[in-house]
Protein backbone atom coordinates (compact mmCIF):
# COMPACT_ATOMS: atom_id res chain seq x y z
CA UNK A 1 0.00 0.00 0.00
CA UNK A 2 1.75 3.12 -1.28
CA UNK A 3 0.52 6.45 0.13
CA UNK A 4 1.74 9.70 -1.39
CA UNK A 5 0.78 13.38 -1.27
CA UNK A 6 0.92 16.04 -3.96
CA UNK A 7 0.72 19.77 -3.28
CA UNK A 8 0.21 23.00 -5.17
CA UNK A 9 0.88 26.35 -3.47
CA UNK A 10 -1.19 28.53 -5.77
CA UNK A 11 -1.69 32.26 -5.63
CA UNK A 12 -4.80 31.88 -3.46
CA UNK A 13 -4.49 28.52 -1.67
CA UNK A 14 -2.43 25.43 -0.90
CA UNK A 15 -4.05 22.34 -2.39
CA UNK A 16 -3.11 18.83 -1.25
CA UNK A 17 -4.10 15.41 -2.58
CA UNK A 18 -3.57 12.01 -0.94
CA UNK A 19 -3.25 8.96 -3.18
CA UNK A 20 -3.23 5.36 -1.98
CA UNK A 21 -1.97 2.94 -4.62
CA UNK A 22 -2.87 5.57 -7.23
CA UNK A 23 -6.42 6.13 -5.97
CA UNK A 24 -7.66 9.43 -4.50
CA UNK A 25 -8.54 8.92 -0.83
CA UNK A 26 -8.50 12.49 0.53
CA UNK A 27 -7.76 16.11 -0.40
CA UNK A 28 -7.67 19.53 1.20
CA UNK A 29 -7.47 23.24 0.40
CA UNK A 30 -5.79 25.60 2.90
CA UNK A 31 -5.74 29.40 2.51
CA UNK A 32 -2.56 31.27 3.52
CA UNK A 33 -4.42 32.90 6.41
CA UNK A 34 -4.97 29.48 7.98
CA UNK A 35 -1.23 28.91 8.38
CA UNK A 36 -0.79 32.37 9.88
CA UNK A 37 -3.54 31.66 12.40
CA UNK A 38 -2.53 28.07 13.15
CA UNK A 39 1.10 27.10 12.55
CA UNK A 40 0.29 23.41 13.13
CA UNK A 41 -2.48 23.11 10.56
CA UNK A 42 -0.24 21.48 7.92
CA UNK A 43 1.72 19.12 10.23
CA UNK A 44 -1.59 18.09 11.79
CA UNK A 45 -3.10 17.27 8.39
CA UNK A 46 -0.06 15.26 7.28
CA UNK A 47 -0.07 13.40 10.60
CA UNK A 48 -3.74 12.52 10.09
CA UNK A 49 -2.90 11.17 6.64
CA UNK A 50 -0.01 9.05 7.93
CA UNK A 51 1.59 6.74 7.08
CA UNK A 52 2.92 8.61 4.03
CA UNK A 53 5.66 7.25 1.78
CA UNK A 54 6.39 10.40 -0.24
CA UNK A 55 5.25 14.04 -0.31
CA UNK A 56 5.80 16.25 -3.35
CA UNK A 57 6.29 19.51 -1.49
CA UNK A 58 5.76 23.04 -2.89
CA UNK A 59 8.68 23.59 -5.26
CA UNK A 60 8.27 27.02 -6.86
CA UNK A 61 10.77 27.39 -9.71
CA UNK A 62 11.93 23.87 -8.92
CA UNK A 63 14.92 21.92 -7.70
CA UNK A 64 16.64 18.82 -9.15
CA UNK A 65 14.82 16.32 -6.90
CA UNK A 66 16.05 17.49 -3.51
CA UNK A 67 14.80 15.49 -0.51
CA UNK A 68 13.54 17.16 2.62
CA UNK A 69 16.46 16.02 4.77
CA UNK A 70 18.90 17.66 2.32
CA UNK A 71 16.96 20.91 1.98
CA UNK A 72 18.93 24.12 2.68
CA UNK A 73 18.31 27.85 2.90
CA UNK A 74 19.84 28.24 -0.56
CA UNK A 75 17.30 25.81 -1.98
CA UNK A 76 14.52 28.03 -0.63
CA UNK A 77 16.09 31.04 -2.35
CA UNK A 78 16.22 29.14 -5.64
CA UNK A 79 12.59 28.07 -5.41
CA UNK A 80 11.15 31.44 -4.40
CA UNK A 81 13.52 33.84 -6.19
CA UNK A 82 12.68 36.89 -4.11
CA UNK A 83 15.42 39.46 -3.52
CA UNK A 84 16.17 40.17 0.17
CA UNK A 85 15.06 43.79 -0.28
CA UNK A 86 11.67 42.65 -1.64
CA UNK A 87 10.64 40.31 1.18
CA UNK A 88 8.25 40.75 4.06
CA UNK A 89 5.10 41.74 2.17
CA UNK A 90 2.21 39.85 0.66
CA UNK A 91 3.20 39.59 -2.98
CA UNK A 92 3.57 36.86 -5.55
CA UNK A 93 2.41 33.50 -4.28
CA UNK A 94 1.35 34.62 -0.82
CA UNK A 95 2.88 32.60 1.98
CA UNK A 96 5.00 30.37 -0.27
CA UNK A 97 8.12 30.52 1.91
CA UNK A 98 6.04 29.93 5.05
CA UNK A 99 4.36 26.89 3.49
CA UNK A 100 7.73 25.43 2.53
CA UNK A 101 9.07 25.90 6.06
CA UNK A 102 5.93 24.22 7.43
CA UNK A 103 6.46 21.21 5.16
CA UNK A 104 10.12 20.90 6.14
CA UNK A 105 9.23 21.23 9.80
CA UNK A 106 6.58 18.51 9.54
CA UNK A 107 9.20 15.78 9.26
CA UNK A 108 7.31 14.18 6.37
CA UNK A 109 9.30 12.34 3.65
CA UNK A 110 9.54 15.25 1.22
CA UNK A 111 10.83 15.62 -2.29
CA UNK A 112 11.06 18.94 -4.14
CA UNK A 113 10.24 18.59 -7.83
CA UNK A 114 12.08 20.06 -10.83
CA UNK A 115 10.94 22.86 -13.09
CA UNK A 116 11.39 22.72 -16.84
CA UNK A 117 14.78 24.42 -16.46
CA UNK A 118 16.12 21.33 -14.65
CA UNK A 119 14.90 18.69 -17.09
CA UNK A 120 17.39 17.28 -19.62
CA UNK A 121 14.61 16.85 -22.17
CA UNK A 122 14.51 20.59 -22.87
CA UNK A 123 17.53 21.31 -25.09
CA UNK A 124 20.23 23.55 -23.64
CA UNK A 125 19.82 26.19 -26.35
CA UNK A 126 16.19 26.71 -25.26
CA UNK A 127 17.38 27.44 -21.72
CA UNK A 128 19.59 30.39 -22.70
CA UNK A 129 18.71 33.45 -20.56
CA UNK A 130 15.67 31.60 -19.21
CA UNK A 131 14.45 30.86 -15.68
CA UNK A 132 10.79 30.05 -16.22
CA UNK A 133 10.50 27.10 -18.61
CA UNK A 134 7.55 25.91 -16.62
CA UNK A 135 7.67 26.10 -12.84
CA UNK A 136 7.43 22.84 -10.88
CA UNK A 137 3.64 23.12 -10.64
CA UNK A 138 3.37 23.55 -14.41
CA UNK A 139 5.55 20.46 -14.91
CA UNK A 140 3.10 18.65 -12.63
CA UNK A 141 0.17 19.78 -14.81
CA UNK A 142 2.04 18.46 -17.87
CA UNK A 143 2.54 15.16 -16.02
CA UNK A 144 -1.19 14.89 -15.36
CA UNK A 145 -1.90 15.55 -19.05
CA UNK A 146 0.70 12.94 -20.01
CA UNK A 147 -0.96 10.42 -17.69
CA UNK A 148 -4.28 10.80 -19.50
CA UNK A 149 -2.89 11.21 -23.01
CA UNK A 150 -0.68 8.13 -22.76
CA UNK A 151 -3.69 6.01 -21.88
CA UNK A 152 -5.41 7.14 -25.08
CA UNK A 153 -2.38 7.08 -27.39
CA UNK A 154 -0.89 3.76 -26.27
CA UNK A 155 1.94 4.84 -23.99
CA UNK A 156 4.07 7.81 -23.05
CA UNK A 157 6.37 7.39 -26.06
CA UNK A 158 3.37 8.01 -28.35
CA UNK A 159 2.17 11.13 -26.55
CA UNK A 160 2.75 14.46 -28.28
CA UNK A 161 0.64 17.44 -27.25
CA UNK A 162 0.60 20.90 -25.68
CA UNK A 163 -0.84 22.00 -22.34
CA UNK A 164 -2.20 25.51 -21.86
CA UNK A 165 -2.49 26.55 -18.22
CA UNK A 166 -4.39 29.74 -17.47
CA UNK A 167 -3.75 30.34 -13.80
CA UNK A 168 -5.13 33.04 -11.55
CA UNK A 169 -2.06 35.16 -12.35
CA UNK A 170 0.14 33.66 -15.11
CA UNK A 171 -0.37 31.78 -18.36
CA UNK A 172 1.81 28.94 -19.60
CA UNK A 173 2.18 26.71 -22.64
CA UNK A 174 4.15 23.47 -22.26
CA UNK A 175 4.98 21.09 -25.11
CA UNK A 176 5.37 17.34 -24.67
CA UNK A 177 6.96 15.44 -27.56
CA UNK A 178 6.83 11.62 -27.41
CA UNK A 179 6.42 11.76 -23.67
CA UNK A 180 9.21 14.27 -23.00
CA UNK A 181 8.75 17.89 -21.94
CA UNK A 182 10.71 19.72 -24.64
CA UNK A 183 9.60 23.36 -24.65
CA UNK A 184 7.68 25.97 -22.70
CA UNK A 185 6.46 29.53 -23.05
CA UNK A 186 5.47 30.45 -19.53
CA UNK A 187 5.12 33.10 -16.86
CA UNK A 188 7.03 36.29 -17.57
CA UNK A 189 8.37 34.66 -20.75
CA UNK A 190 4.94 33.56 -21.90
CA UNK A 191 1.51 34.82 -22.95
CA UNK A 192 -0.38 37.53 -21.12
CA UNK A 193 -2.09 36.15 -18.02
CA UNK A 194 -5.06 37.22 -15.95
CA UNK A 195 -2.77 39.35 -13.77
CA UNK A 196 0.63 39.11 -15.45
CA UNK A 197 1.63 41.04 -18.54
CA UNK A 198 3.50 38.01 -19.87
CA UNK A 199 6.71 38.59 -21.82
CA UNK A 200 8.56 41.70 -20.71
CA UNK A 201 10.00 44.38 -22.98
CA UNK A 202 13.58 44.85 -21.76
CA UNK A 203 13.43 48.62 -22.23
CA UNK A 204 10.24 48.82 -20.16
CA UNK A 205 11.88 46.74 -17.43
CA UNK A 206 14.97 48.96 -17.51
CA UNK A 207 12.94 52.17 -17.25
CA UNK A 208 10.77 50.89 -14.39
CA UNK A 209 13.64 49.34 -12.41
CA UNK A 210 14.18 48.45 -9.69
CA UNK A 211 11.28 46.08 -10.25
CA UNK A 212 9.54 44.32 -7.39
CA UNK A 213 7.90 40.91 -7.37
CA UNK A 214 4.57 42.75 -7.40
CA UNK A 215 5.43 44.19 -10.82
CA UNK A 216 5.46 40.67 -12.27
CA UNK A 217 1.84 40.25 -11.18
CA UNK A 218 0.59 43.34 -13.03
CA UNK A 219 -0.29 44.27 -16.59
CA UNK A 220 -2.51 41.32 -17.39
CA UNK A 221 -6.07 40.95 -18.60
CA UNK A 222 -7.46 42.34 -15.35
CA UNK A 223 -5.42 45.56 -15.71
CA UNK A 224 -5.77 46.31 -19.42
CA UNK A 225 -9.37 47.51 -19.60
CA UNK A 226 -11.01 47.53 -23.04
CA UNK A 227 -7.75 46.47 -24.71
CA UNK A 228 -7.41 43.41 -22.47
CA UNK A 229 -9.44 40.74 -24.30
CA UNK A 230 -7.83 41.29 -27.68
CA UNK A 231 -4.33 41.63 -26.20
CA UNK A 232 -4.83 38.41 -24.20
CA UNK A 233 -6.21 36.47 -27.18
CA UNK A 234 -3.54 37.62 -29.61
CA UNK A 235 -0.73 37.02 -27.16
CA UNK A 236 -1.88 33.42 -26.70
CA UNK A 237 -2.00 32.95 -30.48
CA UNK A 238 1.54 34.28 -30.97
CA UNK A 239 3.07 32.12 -28.27
CA UNK A 240 1.20 28.99 -29.34
CA UNK A 241 2.20 29.53 -32.97
CA UNK A 242 5.82 29.91 -31.89
CA UNK A 243 6.10 26.65 -29.99
CA UNK A 244 4.09 24.73 -32.60
CA UNK A 245 6.45 25.93 -35.32
CA UNK A 246 9.30 24.21 -33.45
CA UNK A 247 7.47 21.06 -32.29
CA UNK A 248 4.35 20.09 -34.27
CA UNK A 249 1.40 18.75 -32.27
CA UNK A 250 -2.30 18.19 -32.87
CA UNK A 251 -3.77 17.95 -29.37
CA UNK A 252 -4.04 20.69 -26.73
CA UNK A 253 -5.16 20.30 -23.12
CA UNK A 254 -6.53 23.32 -21.28
CA UNK A 255 -6.18 23.75 -17.53
CA UNK A 256 -6.20 26.44 -14.85
CA UNK A 257 -8.42 28.41 -12.50
CA UNK A 258 -8.74 31.18 -15.07
CA UNK A 259 -10.90 28.93 -17.26
CA UNK A 260 -13.59 28.99 -14.56
CA UNK A 261 -14.45 32.45 -15.90
CA UNK A 262 -16.67 31.90 -18.99
CA UNK A 263 -15.37 34.97 -20.81
CA UNK A 264 -11.76 33.81 -20.36
CA UNK A 265 -12.59 30.28 -21.47
CA UNK A 266 -14.21 31.73 -24.60
CA UNK A 267 -11.13 33.82 -25.41
CA UNK A 268 -8.89 30.77 -25.00
CA UNK A 269 -11.13 28.64 -27.21
CA UNK A 270 -11.16 31.32 -29.93
CA UNK A 271 -7.38 31.72 -29.79
CA UNK A 272 -6.49 28.03 -29.92
CA UNK A 273 -9.06 26.62 -32.35
CA UNK A 274 -6.65 26.93 -35.28
CA UNK A 275 -3.87 24.93 -33.59
CA UNK A 276 -5.52 21.58 -32.90
CA UNK A 277 -8.16 19.74 -30.91
CA UNK A 278 -8.68 21.58 -27.63
CA UNK A 279 -9.78 19.43 -24.68
CA UNK A 280 -10.30 20.36 -21.01
CA UNK A 281 -7.71 18.51 -18.95
CA UNK A 282 -9.54 15.80 -16.96
CA UNK A 283 -9.14 15.28 -13.22
CA UNK A 284 -8.25 12.06 -11.47
CA UNK A 285 -11.41 10.21 -10.39
CA UNK A 286 -12.80 11.89 -7.28
CA UNK A 287 -10.31 14.79 -7.29
CA UNK A 288 -11.47 18.41 -7.01
CA UNK A 289 -8.18 20.11 -6.07
CA UNK A 290 -6.16 21.95 -8.70
CA UNK A 291 -4.57 19.97 -11.50
CA UNK A 292 -1.07 20.83 -10.29
CA UNK A 293 -1.69 19.08 -6.96
CA UNK A 294 -3.03 16.04 -8.83
CA UNK A 295 -0.01 15.94 -11.12
CA UNK A 296 2.36 16.40 -8.18
CA UNK A 297 0.73 13.41 -6.44
CA UNK A 298 1.23 11.31 -9.57
CA UNK A 299 4.90 12.32 -9.67
CA UNK A 300 5.32 11.47 -5.97
CA UNK A 301 3.79 8.08 -6.73
CA UNK A 302 6.05 7.65 -9.76
CA UNK A 303 9.20 8.47 -7.81
CA UNK A 304 8.17 6.00 -5.10
CA UNK A 305 7.81 3.22 -7.69
CA UNK A 306 4.01 3.27 -7.83
CA UNK A 307 1.55 2.80 -10.66
CA UNK A 308 2.54 6.04 -12.34
CA UNK A 309 6.27 5.11 -12.48
CA UNK A 310 6.29 5.44 -16.32
CA UNK A 311 5.82 9.20 -15.85
CA UNK A 312 9.12 9.55 -14.00
CA UNK A 313 10.92 7.56 -16.69
CA UNK A 314 9.35 9.46 -19.57
CA UNK A 315 9.95 12.90 -18.08
CA UNK A 316 13.46 11.82 -16.97
CA UNK A 317 12.89 13.24 -13.50
CA UNK A 318 15.83 11.46 -11.91
CA UNK A 319 18.19 13.11 -14.41
CA UNK A 320 17.11 16.62 -13.40
CA UNK A 321 20.05 18.90 -12.70
CA UNK A 322 21.23 22.50 -12.60
CA UNK A 323 20.20 25.63 -10.76
CA UNK A 324 18.67 28.99 -11.49
CA UNK A 325 22.01 30.41 -10.36
CA UNK A 326 23.42 29.01 -13.60
CA UNK A 327 21.27 31.63 -15.33
CA UNK A 328 21.26 34.41 -12.70
CA UNK A 329 24.68 34.33 -11.01
CA UNK A 330 24.78 38.07 -10.39
CA UNK A 331 21.65 38.16 -8.24
CA UNK A 332 22.54 35.19 -6.01
CA UNK A 333 21.79 36.16 -2.37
Amino acid sequence: MLRVVGSDPGTSSLDLLLLEDGVVVDQARLPPSQLRDDAEVLPRLLSRWSPIDRVAAPSGYGLPLVRGDAFTADHLEQMSLVRPDDRGRDSGVIGFRAWVRAFVGSGAPLVFLPGGLHLPTIPAHRKVNAVDLGTADKVAVAALALWFDARESGGCARSTFAVVEIGSAFSAILVVDRGRLVDASAGTRGPIGLRSGGSWDGEAAYWRSPLSKDDLFRGGLADLGPLGPEAFRESLIKHMAGVQAITPFERIYASGRGLEQPEVAQLVAEALARFGALTPLPSLPGAWVKHAAQGAALLADALAGGRSAPLADSLQLTSASGSIWDVLPIRKP
